[in-house]
């Protein structure tokens, strides 16, 4: 009797892989959560100053001692302050647009379906209007016990006028 929950070794080495997988994201979000926290500012102070040598020297330290230090600021703001809010709204829009489209496309195909049938259905009921206006042909059913029945002059007219009708406002003429 197995008791294993895989039925087949392959089945099990992938249920232990998947295992592993799952347990070790959150291990994986924190270590790259980690780094970004314990990063160094890319914005920081940036100080410029002239050295004894008559170097200009730029650094994210001040200088020690007596020397003539300009601080300089980081870089400029960007020149649209909206420019975050401005993106989220344009990806909105296109995934509006993208949902938009996929509805006027389902929509489309919904049509061309529909169109199909009722061409199918006019073209039935043009033949249905041809087979009833034949006088010569005999058109016959079959009964719940299995029996030949022939269709009278008046249900012919009947089925043929309402054949008729349905073409009338439901088809294109042609």
């Amino acid at each position: 009797m197995n008791h294993s929950p895989c039925s087949t070794t392959f089945e099990c080495t992938i249920e232990i892989q998947r295992s592993r997988r799952t347990r070790a994201m959150p291990l994986a979000i924190a270590i790259v959560l980690g780094t970004f926290c314990l990063a160094p500012p890319a914005l920081g102070a940036l100080y410029k100053w002239v050295d004894a040598n008559g170097r200009v020297v730029y650094s994210d330290q001040p200088p020690t001692g007596d020397v003539k230090v300009e601080a300089i600021s980081g870089p400029p703001p960007p020149s649209n302050p909206n420019a975050p809010q401005d993106l989220a709204n344009k990806q909105l829009e296109s995934k509006k647009q993208q949902a938009e489209a996929a509805a006027n496309a389902k929509k489309a195909m919904q049509q061309r379906a529909d169109l199909e049938k009722r061409t199918d259905a006019c073209k039935e009921a043009r033949a249905d209007v041809s087979r009833m206006s034949a006088d010569q042909v005999l058109i016959y059913s079959i009964n719940e016990k299995g029996e030949q029945v022939f269709m009278n002059d008046a249900d012919r007219k009947k089925r043929r006028d309402a054949a008729e009708l349905f073409i009338k406002g439901n088809c294109p003429r042609g």
